[in-house]
């Protein structure tokens, strides 16, 4: 379908003016709140963490504010109205995830770093190489998801303002670049803790209220919605309701489903933003009340996400969602248009536009932070530098990073964004879960184990995506159109066949930490592994590690 087809449909949702009113309201709000914030910023603990000030609930609900991003609202609510149960598996795949995270990571990691990953990494390994590798995977895998979060601004504010060509919607990720980049210069990781905080409250409300609305109409029979779903989609039928319908078609779509939820379900305990929201509390009991609190609040709304999916399905239509400006992505506000008006479709894009920037500029802070404190301080400077000096060097790193962000959200805007944080999942698995782990549980590891572990996982998670359909070659069976980031259909260069490469890069990224760890000289450092193991378990000696 042309552009101009889609512009009566665009403009017709909703009152412009009014959106952006409200989207108004809401950055003017969130802004009052990261400048209050930030009074209390002195120094690099309350830029980086906070100032370790938050409680366990506290923190808990910014969790869920940093996990429940545009992919978890917008997209998941779109691959549910498309693809049915195949679409709900994202959500099942999230929520376990942090099973793994609660088990083995959490606490684990608040007793033994400071403020990031590789504090952990490098407790007993080689400290440079060692730091710069966690640093380079660290802002890998956040550029994978700022892709998503800012492909998926274009989107929503295209459905709103009904802007159908790419310039404009390039000119809204930039402004949501620019809102990203003030909210982190400002107010460091308390500013941003609290934006989480209202914005996670505010979702799970708004959703709440929506699932409610959809449950009303069919007088509370979720047959009855699941029915009217059904019914509204003809060509997929009664496959809404059972596995298949997107990943079970061929052998090779059922092996990518396993890649897929593999990288969901081990790629959480990995994603260095949310590994970096433990250090903000004061103790290790707080950070698994974090946990705790997060799991609830996750798991509730992605039950909200299944009705959402499903009530968009059947009273807005996969037709309609498919031709709209932001695609599967539009599922949730054109939803909301049909239950509550203009109002209600404003209010909710709003709280999805804040959702988007809390968790932008969540991924922000942490790549910055491990920039300037993994590289340039200890690394470069080799820890002779003040504190304000490397906070300093972080703020600069938030302007770069926000730059990379705008121009790559440009390239990945009309992508589900669902999918390109399952990309995120993907390299956050498989190039820090298993040098985390052994870190945390191996004697034996070593620094080239980890240096193979993190830059092999890395860089073949990267390779078998930039070869796969997902960039080049994928291609609507019915229309002939692009279904690939590339949008010539006549451009195919992936030989990779799976459109998520987790069930190759994890393995492997294993199996290298193994094998450079045996492969090595290096002696074990029986004393250091006896003190983090101590420490990670008990918490003994991390207060004093922190404070240092």
């Amino acid at each position: 379908m042309s552009a101009p087809m889609l512009l009566p449909m665009a403009t017709d949702i909703g009152n412009p003016t009014v959106n952006i009113l409200i989207f108004g309201l809401f950055v003017v709000a969130t802004l009052a709140i990261v400048i209050r914030a930030s009074r209390n910023n002195r120094t690099a603990a309350d830029y980086y963490a906070g100032g370790r000030s938050f409680t366990g609930p506290q923190n808990g609900v910014a969790i869920a504010g940093d996990y429940l991003s545009a992919a978890s609202f917008l997209g998941i609510a779109g691959a549910i109205a498309i693809n049915g149960y195949d679409g709900f598996l994202y959500s099942i795949g999230f929520l376990v995830a942090w099973l793994v995270a609660l088990l083995l990571v959490a606490e684990l990691l608040r007793n033994t770093g400071r403020f990031t990953m590789a504090d952990v990494l490098s407790f007993r390994l080689q400290e440079r190489p060692v730091r710069m590798a966690a640093a380079f995977s660290t802002m890998v895998v956040c550029f994978f998801y700022l892709l998503a979060q800012m492909a998926g601004a274009g989107g929503l504010v295209a459905l709103l303002l009904g802007i159908t060509n790419r310039a404009g919607q390039g000119l809204v990720i930039a402004v949501v670049g620019l809102i990203m980049i003030t909210y982190v210069l400002v107010g460091g990781m308390k500013g941003t803790t609290w934006v989480q905080i209202v914005k996670a409250v505010l979702l799970v409300i708004g959703a709440g209220i929506m699932t409610i609305w959809v449950l009303a109409k069919f007088s509370f029979n979720l047959s009855s919605l699941l029915g009217a779903a059904v019914a509204q989609n003809p060509t997929a039928g009664e496959k809404l309701l059972n596995p298949g319908l997107q990943y079970g078609a061929t052998g090779i779509s059922k092996l990518d489903f396993i890649s897929l939820g593999l990288a969901l379900v081990l790629g959480t305990a990995g994603l260095p933003h949310v590994l970096m929201r433990f250090y903000t509390v004061p103790t290790s009991k707080e950070a698994r009340r974090s946990v705790t609190w997060a799991i609830w609040i996750i798991g509730i709304f992605y039950l909200f996400t299944l009705v959402l999916g499903y009530g968009a399905g059947a009273l807005v239509g996969p037709d309609a969602i498919k031709a709209a400006p932001g695609k599967a992505n539009s599922a949730a506000p054109l939803l909301a248009y049909h239950l509550g008006g203009e109002l209600l479709l404003g209010v909710i894009s709003a709280i999805a536009f804040a959702t988007i920037l809390a968790v932008v500029a969540g991924l922000t802070i942490t790549a910055s932070a491990s920039f300037a404190h993994d590289v340039y301080a200890s690394v470069i400077k080799k820890g002779q530098i003040n504190p304000d000096g490397e906070v300093r060097v972080a703020r600069i790193t938030v302007l770069v990073i926000g730059v990379v962000a705008i121009v790559g959200g440009i390239f990945a805007n009309g992508q589900n964004i669902a999918f390109l944080v399952a990309l995120a999942f993907a390299v956050a698995a498989s190039a820090n879960l298993p040098t985390i782990l052994y870190s945390l549980f191996w004697r034996r590891f070593n620094t080239r184990g980890a240096l193979w572990s993190i830059y092999g996982g890395l860089g073949s998670a990267i390779l078998l995506i930039a070869f796969s359909p997902v960039v080049s070659g994928k291609v609507d069976a019915k229309t002939g159109a692009s279904l690939s980031m590339i949008t010539d259909p006549s451009i195919d260069f992936h030989w990779f066949p799976l459109d998520n490469p987790g069930i190759v890069s994890i393995p492997l990224a294993f199996f290298l930490g193994w094998l450079g760890t045996v492969t090595s000289k290096e002696p074990v450092n029986v004393d250091k592994f006896a003190e983090m193991e101590v420490r990670s378990l008990t918490g003994a000696g991390a207060e004093k590690a922190v404070e240092h």
